[in-house]
């Protein structure tokens, strides 16, 4: 539990240029004030990030998500309407207040509301817009608890606990700055809502989380459809069970093996396996984000 101190505590941090990790529904985060390009560099540097890596912003509303963006198509409100606070961020073109440290220098900026109690608080108590990516060493495993956050920066860094987050994995990311909508890195949100609002099409296009390997454990991964690499192994598996040296049955359900799923990750890594081998999920539309995880995890 966040105290009231603990809270005003992190949010003059951000206020003073610093970083604070805090929890999301979807992932922890690595914040700092988005107005402060002095502040965005030292996410960067604490995490390793390339600066060619563009950071997601997080709002407390709409009005401070169109306070950042030059232009809010229809489609931007009718998709805030129906997804927002949650895990979907929205790249729209940005207006000169943002940073080019935030954007990689492109002309646009991925904004979305989290759905956790903490991240609201903590941004109206900073009263800015807080910039935070995944709050992990840069291609690593993203952290989902306290413990991971701390495990990756020690002391160095102030972190909010709010306990386990319950979506697991990172927002779905779509572009609204071309003519037509574009998804960029698909998450768990319901992809049937997404495409009946805006006919997404998928395309290959500048967005957080998009290098080749990310999302990644120490311990080698392996996707496998019938046969086991060899070696002391750990295995995930929901369907088809195979004799390893340590098997752990993951749910049948999407929405709770990506809650699970980097928390497992963390767990198998301090055991020290030869390679963490995981049961290839079905490629349809509501295991898509949890596919693009472990096939990034697995390069």
């Amino acid at each position: 539990m966040v105290t009231p101190e603990e809270l005003e505590r992190a949010a003059q941090t951000i206020r003073d240029g610093g970083v604070v990790a805090f929890p999301t529904e979807t992932v922890y985060g690595l914040g700092a004030n988005a107005l402060d390009a002095a502040a965005v560099r030292r996410i960067f540097e604490l995490k390793g990030r390339p600066s060619t890596s563009p950071l997601i912003v997080h709002v407390d509303s709409i009005e401070m998500a169109r306070s950042l963006v030059t232009d809010w198509p229809a489609r931007a409100g009718e998709l805030a309407a129906r997804y927002w606070p949650g895990p979907l961020t929205m790249v729209l073109p940005k207006r000169a207040i943002v940073p080019d440290e935030i954007t990689a220098g492109l002309p646009t900026v991925g904004i979305r509301i989290p759905a956790h109690p903490v991240a609201l608080k903590l941004i109206r108590a900073a009263g800015v817009p807080i910039a935070a990516p995944s709050a992990n060493r840069f291609t690593e495993l993203s952290a989902t608890t306290a413990e991971h956050v701390r495990a990756a920066f020690g002391d160095s860094i102030l972190v909010l606990d709010g306990g386990p987050t319950n979506i697991g994995i990172e927002s779905t990311v779509i572009s609204l700055a071309g003519p037509e909508p574009v998804l960029l890195r698909p998450g768990m949100i319901a992809f049937a809502g997404i495409q009946q609002l805006t006919h997404t099409k998928f395309a290959a296009h500048p967005a957080p989380g998009m290098h080749h390997r990310h999302y990644s454990p120490h311990t080698r991964v392996v996707l496998v459809d019938d046969q086991l690499p060899p070696g002391r192994i750990a295995y995930l598996w929901w369907r088809n069970f195979m004799n390893a040296a340590r098997n752990v049955r993951m749910p049948a359900s999407p929405d709770a093996y990506a809650a699970c799923l980097y928390s497992i990750f963390h767990d198998l890594d301090k055991e020290q396996w030869d390679a963490i081998a995981v049961e290839r999920p079905p490629s349809t539309p509501e295991w898509a984000g949890i596919l693009d995880r472990l096939e990034r995890a697995s390069k």
